[in-house]
């Protein structure tokens, strides 16, 4: 009777290639499920909208960025006058007039003030009663001046444009006869007619009137 065959041994290094295998096999298992886990492959990356906002922003180019240099202020430019400056004798030409050149018997001369600005800016001056002066004479005899024995004088302030023309507003009237200052309450003597040439020559401001106005007295 024949003995059954004897099992083949295997050598202990094989068992122990099989154990070293087994273990790395688990190994690579438990690695996978962790890095299933943690990082799973749907979960893409995050984009522009979905990028987290920091806690607290810096201040725009507040601390990075000097302040501006101060700009240098333009230089003051000279300025001429504020207004209309006061009117001199260059400025104004002034006119004597009488309403007439020829009077009646019983009919009295009225006399005015023409102005003239004869220059190219406004200017200012007293157009008021205080200011102005009329006289008559004939020949070399002053016959009437208005400021014997004005009455109430008055003031008054204008600005005359440049090249702008005025005359008195109400004509002044002479009565004919000869004034003087001691002779305002008085009786006073009338002047000659018959044909008799009379001189009227004004001024304003201290400004005298450039000619005469001439007039006829019957």
């Amino acid at each position: 009777m024949t003995d059954a065959p004897r099992r083949r041994r295997r050598s202990p290094a094989v068992y122990r290639r099989r154990r070293l295998a087994a273990g790395l096999l688990a190994l690579v298992v438990i690695g996978l499920v962790v890095w299933l886990v943690a990082a799973p492959p749907w979960r893409s990356a995050p984009t522009a909208l979905d990028a987290p906002v920091p806690a607290e922003s810096a201040p725009a180019a507040a601390a990075t960025t000097p302040p501006p240099a101060p700009s240098a202020s333009p230089a003051p430019t000279p300025s001429g006058p504020t207004g209309p400056v006061e009117c001199t004798a260059a400025d104004i030409t002034v006119e004597a007039l009488s309403d007439k050149g020829q009077y009646g018997q019983g009919e009295n001369p009225q006399l005015s003030i023409r102005l003239t600005n004869s220059s190219a800016n406004p200017c200012t001056m007293n157009v008021g009663t205080s200011a102005q002066s009329f006289t008559v004479t004939s020949g070399s005899d002053v016959w009437w001046r208005s400021t014997d024995c004005q009455a109430e004088p008055s003031d008054m302030e204008v600005t005359l444009a440049a090249g702008q023309v005025v005359t008195s507003a109400a004509p002044l009237v002479w009565d004919r006869t000869r004034s003087s200052v001691g002779s305002c309450e008085s009786e006073r003597p009338y002047a000659p007619g018959s044909g008799a040439t009379y001189h009227l020559s004004v001024s304003i401001g201290g400004i005298p009137s450039a000619g005469t106005a001439s007039f006829v007295l019957q």
